[in-house]
């Protein structure tokens, strides 16, 4: 009989234990300070995205650059053998452009491509026009020219789709970060929560009308003719 209520005793104590553990959750924000049931798996990951990027074992650019793609469309397409942006390509450009200006300090590079249709040749001008058309509109939303450091054609060289007839998904520009202004006083200086600061604080600015720029000038047909 002692022994049988023994171990009842033994049994009430632990789970009084197990009752009062931290590992509780009622009794853990009862008794805990305030503020201690903030999940924290993920604390100290800003801490080593910065020591990676210092050390050089992350870049910046590819950081940038795949925040740039989430963020906003960094595509646009064509028509077949036009350069002439249309209203969807003019609005995924602002979109660039909105960005962009959030972060003076980074810069961009724009490639043209085509799709399978026509000479290498004729692709490879059309590719550049398709580039310069963009970077043009992105000048005309207050992007400096020297924050685009460049247009490269891709021509019919990088097909999404590889198909040999016309396909308007290979018919794009591509906008990507390339890399720092390299007068800016933030630059690769550990400041990177500087322009997100900055960028944060700006979101709480009602956002200003902004006047869509002409449209681009449509190309000149020619004899040869690609996608």
């Amino acid at each position: 009989m002692r022994m049988m209520k023994r171990i009842a005793l033994v049994g009430a104590s632990l789970l009084a234990l197990a009752a009062c553990s931290k590992e509780n959750t009622a009794f853990r924000s009862f008794y805990s300070e305030a503020g201690s049931e903030i999940e924290t798996r993920d604390f100290g990951n800003a801490t080593m995205n910065n020591t990676l990027v210092q050390s050089g074992e992350r870049s910046y650019a590819i950081n940038l650059t795949r925040r740039f793609a989430a963020d906003v469309p960094n595509t646009i397409n064509f028509d077949f053998d036009s350069y002439v942006l249309d209203a969807e390509a003019r609005s995924n450009l602002r979109r660039q452009a909105d960005w962009m200006l959030q972060f003076p300090e980074v810069r961009f590079r724009v490639y043209g491509h085509t799709d399978l249709v026509g000479s290498a040749a004729y692709n490879e001008r059309l590719g550049m026009r398709r580039a310069q058309a963009a970077v043009a509109y992105l000048n005309s939303l207050g992007v400096s020219r020297s924050r685009v450091d460049g247009v490269v054609s891709k021509g019919k060289t990088q097909p999404i789709v590889y198909v040999q007839g016309p396909e308007r998904q290979n018919r794009r520009t591509v906008t990507e970060v390339v890399g720092f202004v390299q007068t800016s006083p933030l630059i690769l200086n550990g400041k990177y929560a500087e322009v997100i600061f900055r960028e944060y604080v700006a979101s709480a600015v009602p956002p200003h009308a902004q006047e869509s720029a002409g449209e681009q000038s449509a190309g000149g047909t020619t004899q040869d003719t690609g996608g």
